[in-house]
């Protein structure tokens, strides 16, 4: 959508988190005189201005009726609105794309999108070109919006939601892998692999999808792209002779798509290598948060699937406790079970809700008497069970497979209450 076509419409910014204020903030630059709709299920909802008018509580969707046009944050699924808004709507990554200037490089994926999206702001920065990193991981993008030039490149973390209606694919897309994920959102799978293929779905031939030929959904969606396309392929005799500060053969995948990226724009391997050897991981990703009385933790509190806690087992070896479970998306657990029994995981600590049907898995393929688990219910139970039964040498692993929901807010305050009970318990003890 135009900048120019909000001028005489009623608009109402629907949801007014972060995304929803900065979207509110960049309007009321554009429209000094502008009364706009804010509506947002929290009643306590605050923010200066007397041109608002709020829509705040149980009943905020009523309002939908009486503006032209929504500005929908991502986290308010589509599922609850009225068919009579759907056409209304647009969002904050519409308007962008729709009004920026510069390139866009768009990156979406069920998992790793946040640490490939940083390894392509670093290889640009390190290269010299002036980039910007935004959405999921960097800023709101709308307020960079009035100072974007045509030699600009903002690096854009997608998520599903924020390519849910998106009617403009990016110059160039990085789609990693599409798992089962967010079904509480959606109506079903196949739903969610066609929001994410709204990544390439507008591209053209003078486009390019760099995409993960080894995930079946991706690869389905590659084949109808019109972009050019590279498939994201590891190269070994490439990554030889440079230090990969991240553990695990899925972050070879998401080097080689932030490389592939470099490529694109001529940046040198000397300038790759440099951004790569001085990446910093990010937190709550396999992250080793240190050694107390013998034992290796490690927080990888983002595995909010069964496939990233596999694809963290296999990353590490000597795994002799495990924490598993949370918010219950009807995640399949059977191959997670049988990598916890090929790899030879003697505790396992159930959270809940998903706690029970991971150990029904498990059960299904070893008697419970040659199983050793617990059930708890908080973080500090379960990191003291973990000193009590992981031998010294030994690794414990937090990778839930399951979002964090039931006790905790977000992965972010599961892996934090994570680390700091470690710690607790690590100086008590040592």
């Amino acid at each position: 959508m135009k900048l120019s076509e909000l001028k005489n419409k009623k608009i109402l910014i629907l949801g007014f988190g972060k995304e929803g204020r900065d979207s509110f903030k960049f309007l009321r630059k554009l429209f000094p005189e502008k009364v706009f709709g804010i509506a947002d299920r929290d009643k306590n909802v605050k923010f200066p201005g007397s041109l608002n008018k709020w829509h705040l509580g149980e009943n905020y969707l009523k309002a939908l009726k009486d503006y032209d046009i929504i500005i929908k944050s991502p986290g308010i699924p589509f599922k609850i609105l009225p068919k009579s808004a759907l056409l209304k709507i647009t969002s904050q990554t519409e308007i962008f794309f729709e009004n920026c200037p510069g390139t866009i490089i768009g990156i979406t994926g069920t998992k790793g999108k946040s640490t490939t999206t940083s390894l392509i702001y670093q290889i640009l920065k390190q290269g010299g070109l002036r980039a910007h990193l935004v959405g999921n991981i960097g800023r709101p993008v709308l307020s960079l919006l009035p100072k974007a030039k045509p030699k600009d490149i903002y690096v854009y973390e997608l998520s599903s939601h924020q390519l849910f209606n998106l009617k403009k694919s990016p110059h160039i897309a990085v789609l990693l892998n599409i798992y089962r994920d967010h079904l509480d959102y959606y109506k079903n799978f196949k739903e969610y692999a066609r929001v994410k293929s709204n990544i390439t779905r507008y591209q053209t031939e003078k486009d390019y999808l760099i995409f993960n030929p080894k995930n079946k959904t991706v690869l389905e969606i590659a084949k109808k792209s019109k972009a050019k396309k590279i498939p994201i392929l590891v190269n070994h005799k490439y990554l030889k002779n440079i230090q990969i500060p991240l553990f695990g053969k899925f972050n070879l995948q998401n080097i080689m798509a932030a490389v592939a990226v470099g490529k694109i724009f001529g940046i040198s391997d000397r300038d790759i290598k440099r951004a790569i050897e001085n990446f910093k991981p990010l937190p709550h990703r396999l992250e080793f948060v240190g050694t107390y009385k013998g034992i290796k933790f490690y927080d990888d509190a983002l595995a909010t699937i069964p496939e990233a806690t596999i694809a963290a087992i296999d990353a590490l070896k000597d795994v002799e406790t495990i924490f598993l479970g949370g918010f219950d998306r009807g995640q399949n657990f059977e191959q997670l079970a049988k990598k916890i029994f090929k790899a030879k995981i003697k505790n396992v600590i159930l959270f809940p809700n998903t706690g029970e049907r991971i150990l029904k898995e498990l059960l299904k393929i070893k008697k419970e008497q040659d199983l050793k688990y617990f059930f708890v219910n908080s973080m500090k139970e379960a990191v003291k069970l973990a000193f009590e039964n992981t031998k010294k040498g030994k690794i414990c692993l937090a990778s839930f497979a399951s979002p964090s929901f039931v006790l905790f807010r977000n992965y972010k305050e599961k892996g934090n209450s994570f680390k700091k009970f470690v710690r607790f318990y690590g100086k008590k003890i040592n």
